[in-house]
């Protein structure tokens, strides 16, 4: 819900030069959302290289940075920095669609 605020028309993220993309090989940072569950550390990885260099990898909300309630739980694989390598983590649980914003717009200079 936050992500999709974050490109409403309030907080409007695409005045900024970021946009939603549908393909991987047309993206320049990976947002991740909640911890990694085993059945999707393979498609996370898959999605990881098939981005183009330099690429980005957001982790968003307490839950990426550290599985949160999930820790230990049967299906988590772990964090999102323990599949694949994290640039920026947005702290918040979950995080204001404004700091989402905010710290996108660090990307682009904006």
């Amino acid at each position: 819900m936050e992500v999709h605020s974050a490109f409403a028309p309030v907080y409007d993220a695409e005045r900024f030069g970021i946009r939603l993309v549908a393909s991987p090989r047309h993206a320049d940072a990976l947002l991740v959302t909640g911890p990694v569950t085993r059945n999707m550390s393979d498609p996370l990885h898959k999605t990881y290289d098939a981005m183009p260099e330099p690429r980005l990898v957001i982790a968003l909300g307490d839950c990426a940075k550290d599985c949160g309630v999930f820790k230990g739980g049967y299906g988590v694989e772990g964090s999102v920095s323990d599949v694949v390598p994290v640039d920026v983590h947005i702290p918040g649980c979950p995080p204001h669609p404004q700091a989402i914003v905010e710290a996108l717009r660090g990307f682009t200079g904006k």
